[in-house]
């Protein structure tokens, strides 16, 4: 094994993924030249280019033993004032719908409005020309 191959491997110590819709993120526990672990917390978000390549924009945050409480407590405060003013309901998934069904509906409203001038427009008496 070498050298590179036994850093990787002592770097690495724990890893999850969280897959949500168009970004990845991954928390990863590593190890320090010291051997203490400190945490990576990446985000990769797939993004499309004009020619439709696909990228992935990456952001990392690195968190260390000794930030774990004060960080913790903040998120945890965070996440709970965004739920007790906004509610667990993610607000863009419900306009999402809203938009789509505003859309579906006036789309029909637009089928039947032509399938009306339609009737109207096929409905000749011809001995009133």
């Amino acid at each position: 094994m070498d050298e590179k191959e036994k850093i990787k491997e002592r770097n690495e110590i724990c890893s999850r993924t969280l897959k949500t819709g168009s970004r990845t993120y991954f928390f990863d526990a590593r190890e320090t030249r010291a051997g203490d672990y400190y945490l990576t917390i990446t985000e990769s978000k797939k993004n499309f280019s004009e020619t439709g390549e696909i990228t992935y924009k990456k952001h990392k945050i690195y968190l260390y033993k000794e930030d774990f409480s004060k960080f913790q407590s903040i998120l945890d405060d965070m996440i709970r004032f965004i739920i007790n003013e906004k509610g667990r309901e993610v607000i863009s998934e419900r306009h999402q719908k809203d938009f789509k069904n505003h859309t579906f509906n006036q789309e029909m409203k637009d089928v039947q409005k032509k399938t009306s001038e339609i009737k109207n427009f096929t409905n000749i008496n011809f001995e009133d020309i």
